[in-house]
């Protein structure tokens, strides 16, 4: 290695060793291939070290992520389904290797501190591991015969919950769904509320609840109509569903103007349900020259377009 010309990094640590890596080695034959074939970066398999899984990323032309040229980039990342979630953390020291075949020494690079793993930041490295010059010069023994020989070794110092916490996720380009409710013998309606058929929307099911003399006896003389998860109980208690949505009474002969309201509305299990107690009187709806209710018959309408949605980190 006696060509080598490192570049000036703070906080990093290069040494020269004599022993392998202990977690884990990669060998790469036809290294150039990687090139030829446009592969920007290779992810190893995973290994264990710590009580925790890990994978090596080489980019051999630099993490253009990063806008890294002129180098090789080299990340340890934390992989696996035992890896911690968001709000977990794994404090861990870590040295990245490159074998020098032609004395069988290797070239490692280390951080002076431990970094800190979490669900928002699974990988740390080196950008600028080794110029590419450094890399290729023969005189440096990193790659013989097209082949390279990369290592990790990593020391779990400690783990720790950080956090509670939640997550919104919105929905670009969010879709409207409607869903048409058909109601016959609407005089023959005796119980306190009658359900739509179940309906999906945004991934969730939802229903249209309609109480014929009005909900609670608040809204007595009127017909009430609601939206409503359709399973609530399924939904984890900290969860939240944000949607925009418009119920809607049919003017069945379009003789006049359908009666609708519109309204966004954070549903969750604990509050399931949203809409308009007194939606329209009774006396109105079932007035003939509405006609809202034609045949002892009426439609309702719902327009449900999911905007986001919240849940808790873990």
């Amino acid at each position: 290695m006696t060509s080598l010309n490192f570049d000036e990094q703070d906080g990093i640590l290069r040494t020269i060793s004599d022993a392998p890596p202990t977690h884990y080695t990669i060998k790469i034959q036809s290294l150039s291939l990687l090139s030829k074939h446009s592969l920007e970066k290779y992810e190893s398999g995973e290994f264990e070290a710590g009580g925790y899984k890990w994978k090596l990323v080489f980019y051999p032309n630099g993490n253009k992520r990063r806008n890294v040229t002129e180098h090789i980039s080299l990340n340890l990342v934390l992989a696996g389904a035992n890896g911690p979630q968001t709000c977990w953390e794994v404090h861990a020291a870590f040295r990245l290797f490159l074998l020098d075949q032609n004395t069988g020494t290797y070239f490692a690079l280390q951080e002076q501190n431990e970094r800190r793993f979490h669900g928002m930041k699974l990988d740390w490295g080196f950008d600028k591991f080794l110029s590419l010059k450094a890399f290729t010069d023969a005189s440096n023994g990193f790659v013989v015969e097209d082949t390279c020989v990369f290592g990790a070794e990593v020391l779990v110092r400690k783990e720790r919950s950080t956090c509670k916490g939640e997550c919104l996720s919105m929905i670009k380009d969010a879709i409207m769904y409607k869903h048409v409710w058909k109601i016959d013998n609407f005089s023959k309606l005796n119980a306190e509320s009658y359900d739509s058929q179940t309906f999906i929307a945004g991934d969730q099911k939802w229903k249209i609840k309609l109480y014929p003399m009005g909900r609670d006896g608040a809204a007595s003389g009127h017909l009430s109509l609601y939206l409503a998860l359709a399973d609530p109980t399924s939904l984890p208690p900290t969860s939240k569903i944000y949607a925009q949505y418009t119920l809607r009474l049919l003017n069945q002969d379009y003789s006049s103007s359908n009666r609708e309201y519109k309204v966004s509305w954070w549903f969750s299990a604990s509050s399931p349900m949203q809409g308009w107690p007194r939606f329209i009187t009774v006396t109105w709806f079932k007035t003939t020259s509405h006609r809202f209710l034609l045949n002892d018959s009426c439609t309702v309408e719902a327009e449900v377009t999911v905007h986001g949605t919240a849940s808790a980190l873990e």
